[in-house]
């Protein structure tokens, strides 16, 4: 089959594909820094809410979104820069493509499975029938910016662009780990943001270590998902999901009378589970036709 040609079994050894520890990580480590530095190159009395500073961090995050591909571009090994073009190790292919938007999907979703029947009982799904909704949410930049901006340059920038130079130097259980720290650090730069607006310290330090620690945890996943499809929409469409559900509400679910909050409880701990069992099988790289050069050492 050409599709066999353009995507053959992978065959390339360690020294094939290699690239030294130093100019990996340290590409991926240059682009975070630029990433972060661009929301703060543009002077502002404005808090990150503010509609000026969400446009101006937008055209930052878009720039960056054209530079950290020169990356992959200029620094990939020569076996892999012969065997497959850059946007196919970033993930843009359309084999297996709408499989990686389902499946993800639906692997994510069973996680939240315990916050979904929250919604479902409380009647907050029906806005998501109206069209208003959607027209009103098109047009606020907060929520462009969680649900569109935020995913799309994060997930193309410490995902697309950090993958698969660190693929080439590293087994895909170690890469997974590296990206997930830095994008983990990246949201440290909050700190400036809540000491700017009177927070006192204590309470900074605190919600920037549990962010550190959700945020490391998310972008495992989101990297997981990644190397295992070899496609950019499955972190993608995780990440969007995540933001739109938020971190899950327990104190609400505690605060419920039983039998309800056991049969919430029980459905968070059954998502919990189901999303473990349902990770190795819906994330089988054969179902999304991932051949690239690590498929076959995840």
């Amino acid at each position: 089959m050409e599709q066999d040609v353009e995507f053959p079994p992978v065959d390339a050894s360690s020294e094939d594909v290699h690239l030294p520890a130093v100019i990996s990580v340290g590409a991926c480590f240059t682009i975070a820094v630029i990433y972060v530095a661009s929301l703060y190159v543009w002077k502002s009395k404005h808090d990150r809410d503010h509609p000026s500073t969400i446009k101006r961090r937008f055209c930052s995050v878009f720039v960056v979104m054209l530079i950290a591909p020169i990356f992959v571009w200029a620094l990939s090994s020569d076996f892999v820069a012969h065997r497959y073009t850059m946007w196919q190790i970033m993930g843009f292919r359309l084999e297996g493509l709408v499989t990686a938007i389902m499946l993800p999907l639906v692997l994510t979703a069973t996680l939240f499975c315990g916050p979904l029947s929250v919604t479902l009982c409380n009647g907050l799904w029906r806005i998501y029938s109206e069209p208003m909704y959607w027209v009103q949410a098109a047009q606020n930049l907060m929520w462009l910016r969680n649900h569109l901006v935020a995913p799309l340059s994060e997930e193309f920038t410490f995902r697309a662009c950090m993958l698969p130079l660190l693929l080439q130097t590293f087994r895909p259980h170690t890469a997974m780990l590296i990206t997930p720290l830095l994008f983990g650090l990246a949201h440290l730069h909050h700190i400036k943001e809540r000491l700017r607006d009177g927070t006192p310290l204590r309470i900074v330090l605190t919600v920037s270590f549990f962010q550190f620690f959700y945020t490391t945890i998310f972008g495992i996943y989101s990297a997981y998902l990644f190397i295992r499809t070899g496609h950019f929409a499955a972190p993608f469409v995780a990440h969007a999901f995540c933001n739109h559900m938020g971190f899950p509400d327990v104190p609400e679910v505690l605060n419920q009378t039983n039998p309800r909050k056991a049969i919430f409880l029980s459905l968070y701990v059954l998502g919990l589970v189901g999303w473990i069992l349902l990770l190795p099988t819906l994330t089988t790289p054969g179902w999304y036709e991932n051949n690239l050069f690590w498929s076959g050492d995840t």
